[in-house]
């Protein structure tokens, strides 16, 4: 019992003692959360306040900001009501300007009316008066004003006519440059240039010392039976021959390679050796000539005019070989003809023929055309042919449209890229140096180089230079041309002194 007793005692005694442990703990707990609720409480107001007073502060600059705008949009009201009215104002002076207008138009479309009324009056009388005057009616005034009607249409039918003409005259210059361009197509041909110079190549530097002989002897024989200088000089194992006659330079160069081949170098051999080259040159003359013809299908020449051809194989023109540009000539004339539907052969025979002159125009006196004129009317050859020689340079007039053709087809062969060595600068040069030459006499007026150079046509004042003051400068001017400047074969000069009246018949 004792025992019970004192556990119930302590029970009692450790209840009590946990009870007030518990209530003193939460004594504690409620002070310490009223001190956090007070704390809460306090700071929620100091939050509440600072909330406020951002309200406050943002309701301040939003009625701000809207009175701003407010008197913002209040003055672009009242600039749009000023320009509404200023705009109103125009209006109203625009319409009063409009109305003061179309009153003045009124009265002046009144006026017009007075006025036409006062014409159709004036003109009715005048008729009237023109018809007493004249003393025509209606329909006869009527009749004439016809006539006059019929010579303005007349007028201008001429005038048509004129302009169809110069277009017909450009169809045919087209015309002619598609011919020309197709002619040279068909029958383009190499350029060859040659020189004045023939090379023959020895077999050994010994052989140079057999050509000279002994004392010179061998040279001196071949330079005098062929007359082509034989330059022996430094040049390794070649022998150069110079000379103006390209017939005469084929013949030494044959001589000597036969001389060469033959090893017995002595003057009564060059002598044998000579008249043979001589033979073969004259055969390969002949037929060189021959199949010319052939080429060109231009037949019944004269064999003296053959053989003329073939020597044109050993003669150029500014470094273009003359046998080849003649038959090349031949066949663009050819081509021409044919497609304008004249005489093909006789272009033919005339282009071949043209240059018929240079083939000895080392050995006869006066140009080539000059010399080509008198061969073919030597060997009986046509007027018309004779015309196309003559014509070819333009020293006489073309009577046929043959000539002509000749004469363009020279100027296309010749002016070929390369056909000739003769530069553009120094073609150039030189014919401005003949111009200058013409100018620098007293009395001239104008001066034209022509013909590639072969002639110069002085045009003089009239006033200042008489009929015999003419031929002096003529005269004059050729020794100046012939004493200052280098030019190959001859060149014309023809002085023009003429005066004229113009009038114009309206």
């Amino acid at each position: 019992m004792a025992g019970v007793a004192a556990f119930i005692i302590g029970g009692g005694a450790g209840y009590v003692m946990r009870k007030r442990t518990a209530e003193a703990a939460i004594g504690a707990a409620e002070e310490e959360a009223k001190k956090i609720v007070s704390a809460a409480e306090a700071k929620g107001e100091a939050k509440k306040k600072e909330a406020l007073l951002e309200a406050k502060e943002d309701i301040h600059r939003l009625r701000q900001e809207l009175d701003r705008d407010t008197k913002d949009r209040r003055n672009e009201l009242s600039r749009q009501e000023r320009r509404i009215v200023q705009k109103e104002e125009n209006l109203d002076k625009k319409l009063d300007a409009l109305e003061k207008k179309e009153e003045s138009l009124i009265a002046k479309e009144a006026g017009i009316e007075r006025s036409q009324a006062a014409i159709d009056a004036l003109h009715e009388q005048e008729k009237k008066e023109l018809e007493r005057i004249s003393g025509l009616s209606s329909e006869e005034a009527r009749g004439l004003l016809m006539a006059e009607a019929e010579e303005e249409i007349k007028h201008e039918k001429a005038l048509m006519i004129k302009e169809y003409e110069q277009q017909a005259k450009d169809e045919a210059d087209k015309k002619a440059r598609e011919i020309v361009s197709l002619a040279i197509q068909r029958c383009s041909a190499d350029a060859v240039a040659e020189t004045t110079v023939s090379v023959v190549a020895l077999p050994n530097d010994e052989m140079k010392g057999r050509i000279i002989g002994r004392e010179g002897r061998n040279i001196r024989t071949l330079e005098t039976l062929t007359g082509i200088d034989f330059i022996i000089d430094d040049t390794p194992e070649a022998v150069i021959l110079s000379g103006f006659d390209p017939v005469r330079r084929e013949v030494a160069r044959i001589a000597l390679e036969k001389l060469i081949q033959d090893g017995r170098i002595h003057p009564a051999r060059i002598e044998e050796m000579v008249e043979k080259a001589k033979r073969e040159v004259d055969q390969r003359i002949k037929e060189a000539g021959e199949q010319a013809t052939f080429d060109t299908d231009v037949h019944g020449l004269h064999p003296e005019l053959i053989r003329l051809l073939g020597r044109l194989r050993y003669r150029t023109s500014y470094g273009q070989n003359v046998l080849n540009h003649s038959i090349e000539v031949s066949h663009l004339a050819g081509v021409m003809a044919a497609e304008l539907g004249v005489d093909v052969m006789l272009a033919k025979r005339g282009g071949l023929l043209h240059d018929i002159g240079k083939a000895v125009d080392h050995e006869v006196e006066g140009s080539h055309v000059t010399i080509g004129m008198d061969l073919a009317k030597k060997y009986r050859e046509s007027k018309e042919v004779i015309n196309a020689i003559a014509s070819h340079h333009g020293d006489y007039e073309a009577t046929t449209v043959e000539s002509v053709l000749v004469a363009a087809s020279d100027a296309v062969s010749a002016a070929r890229p390369g056909a000739r060595r003769e530069s553009l600068e120094t073609y150039l040069k030189r014919l401005r140096r003949l111009e200058e030459l013409a100018e620098s006499f007293e009395g001239v007026e104008s001066c034209f180089a022509i013909q590639a150079g072969r002639e110069v046509r002085v045009m003089v004042k009239p006033d200042k230079v008489d009929d015999i003051a003419s031929v002096a400068l003529a005269h004059d001017l050729v020794k100046k041309i012939e004493k200052e400047l280098e030019y190959p074969g001859q060149i014309k000069a023809t002085v023009i002194r003429e005066t004229r009246v113009v009038e114009f018949a309206k």
